[in-house]
């Protein structure tokens, strides 16, 4: 039998979810908490199991997928973390796919040159490569693929039908008037790939670890009113002029490090809203300055290491008329923005690199050997050693 008749879509239909349905009941196999174990699977044959998520509703599986691509980071990281790595076949975009720490979990890598040769970005996603690749599921979320890249509903029921279905949930913010369905956090979407693999156990132990891990940096935070506010931005070049302003109280999973450190938004109360990933508003530093942060976090720099973006970005800032008026630089409190996409591994090291920027005195340097997690106990779940 072809791999393409051995995945399904049981259930709701999915056009009629795409239409704009929220999902409710149909939620089976939800998370019990963001951090908590997830549900079993629906079996409904003696070999096939549904899984459900919005905006697909309940999906039916034959066989567990072994072949997957993603559209972002942050669902390719699960899907590494939950064992699949061999599967992947490509990703939308791979230079936003940072799979440089898995450099230090042992057994844990990623294939970058397939990622490089089966890239679907640009500016529309093109339904051939579905067709070429032949995988078993798709994760990323199809109303992404209608809102952004101009698909239509009747593209997606080709592509589910004729090859699989799609899984995912876009979740790294939350400002898409168009997002009219349920939005996940990432160890509740994380779930949702656990029941889809069959992956529950390796996920309990995944998620079992981060909440150990979390709990014990928040016990050593200062008081909230003795933590940093933020400024969260985008600009890609070395000598920035100008800067896409994030809020960190969207409560999108690109900015999970920020609101599980509990740290203040530096727009606040500034009168500066509006501006995001959605409408690319920019501010310069004469804004900043009416802002006047104490911490500037920078992203867009990731292929860089901290010394080389002091050297860099923070370096054009210190010679920089106005922006060497900021108090942030004056300090030297400018810093690597984080991922726009991040999955349960990679938050992980985003969220100790966090502490480490905003609280140094009390977690070290970001510089210095100290680590807050054990990589060891990573890689033995991942590689299914634990």
């Amino acid at each position: 039998m072809d791999r393409r008749d051995f995945v399904k879509t049981g259930g709701i239909a999915l056009t009629g979810l795409l239409a704009g349905c929220s999902q409710g009941s149909s939620e089976t196999d939800g998370t019990n908490s963001e951090n908590g174990t997830t549900g079993s699977t629906t079996t409904t044959e003696s070999s096939s199991y549904s899984v459900s998520m919005a905006p697909m509703g309940e999906v039916t599986f034959e066989s567990v997928p072994e072949k997957w691509i993603a559209y972002d980071g942050a669902y390719a990281d699960m899907a590494v973390a939950l064992g699949q790595a061999d599967g992947i076949t490509g990703i939308g975009y791979a230079d936003r796919y940072y799979t440089y720490v898995y450099d230090e979990l042992d057994g844990v890598n990623v294939d970058r040159s397939t990622l490089t040769e089966n890239e679907l970005l640009g500016d529309t996603i093109p339904k051939e490569p579905f067709y070429a690749l032949e995988n078993d599921v798709h994760l990323m979320d199809p109303k992404m693929l209608i809102n952004w890249f101009g698909w239509s509903e009747s593209d997606v029921e080709d592509i589910r039908e004729a090859v699989a279905p799609f899984f995912g949930n876009l979740n790294f913010r939350r400002e898409d008037e168009w997002h009219d369905y349920r939005y996940y956090t990432m160890y509740e979407a994380f779930g949702k790939l656990a029941n889809l693999f069959k992956e529950t156990e390796r996920y309990e132990q995944f998620a079992s670890l981060h909440d150990e891990f979390i709990t014990k940096v928040q016990t050593q935070l200062p008081s909230a009113g003795e933590r940093p506010n933020v400024l969260l931005t985008y600009a890609g070049a070395d000598q920035p002029e100008q800067f896409s302003p994030y809020r960190i109280t969207d409560k999108g999973t690109s900015k999970k490090q920020w609101h599980d450190l509990g740290v203040g938004d530096a727009l606040a109360g500034t009168g500066i809203d509006g501006l995001s990933t959605s409408d690319r508003g920019k501010i310069d530093y004469e804004s900043m300055l009416n802002v006047d942060p104490d911490v500037l976090l920078v992203r867009g720099h990731e292929r860089k290491s901290a010394e080389e973006f002091r050297n860099t970005v923070l370096a054009y800032m210190r010679d920089h008329d106005v922006a060497s008026k900021l108090s942030c630089v004056q300090n030297g409190r400018v810093y690597r923005g984080g991922f726009l996409h991040q999955g349960p591994i990679q938050n992980l090291f985003l969220t100790e690199r966090a502490a480490q920027q905003l609280f140094p005195e009390t977690f070290g340097e970001v510089t210095s050997d100290e680590t807050l997690f054990d990589r060891g106990r990573v890689s033995e779940i991942v590689t299914g050693n634990f």
